[in-house]
């Protein structure tokens, strides 16, 4: 699909699609599936929420305290009037050490030349620079901060970005990698990785 495709109903914020669909489904299914006691609800961030659809689907459909975040102001602006807790962020940079119990992203992948690039907000939320893994390479580095012990992160990656790429490079970060689920289209197939920290004895 090319980048003109994925444009959503709105010019500054993008809308659900197939990726956000299946990263949805796949999350809220292994969320629902490790629910704890009420008395310990996780707390799940989607970073990169968009119009917050994922996040939404995740606060509607299991137990956990969802907060949804974006560096796009009009993004945080939707998700919010959709009812989220939503913030302003610069992927997990503002959270605590060990705070979340899953981090949920469907990231900027489609490569792109930079030549070719647009300086909008919806250029942001598609692209993945020349690999497709400028915004997924600085997630990756962090994100094992923010875990809790037991956290999980349920990343969406596209063939067009290599999956294999992307577990190498998890795996470089301390993450073992699992692929819960995955969905083929005419010019790519998308996968649910689920990314689980190393645990040290």
């Amino acid at each position: 699909m090319g980048l003109e495709d994925r444009r959503g109903a709105t010019d500054d914020v993008y809308q659900p699609a197939e990726d956000s669909y299946l990263l949805a489904d796949a999350a809220v299914e292994r969320l629902s599936e490790t629910a704890t006691d009420a008395d310990a609800k996780p707390l799940v961030l989607e970073v990169g929420t968009g119009s917050g659809y994922v996040a939404n689907r995740i606060d509607e459909e299991t137990d956990a305290n969802v907060v949804a975040a974006d560096l796009n102001p009009h993004a945080v602006r939707q998700a919010r009037d959709e009812g989220l807790e939503a913030v302003r962020a610069d992927l997990v940079a503002p959270f605590a050490d060990d705070a979340l119990d899953a981090v949920v992203f469907n990231p900027p992948y489609l490569p792109t030349d930079p030549d070719n690039e647009w300086d909008d907000w919806m250029e942001r939320a598609l692209s993945g620079g020349e690999d497709g893994r400028a915004v997924i390479d600085p997630f990756l580095a962090d994100v094992g901060r923010v875990l809790a012990p037991d956290g999980v992160v349920y990343l969406l990656v596209s063939s067009l970005t290599g999956v294999d790429a992307v577990v190498e490079e998890a795996g470089e970060y301390g993450f073992s990698a699992v692929a819960l689920a995955d969905e083929s289209f005419p010019f790519e197939t998308l996968t649910v990785l689920a990314l689980y920290p190393a645990r040290i004895p």
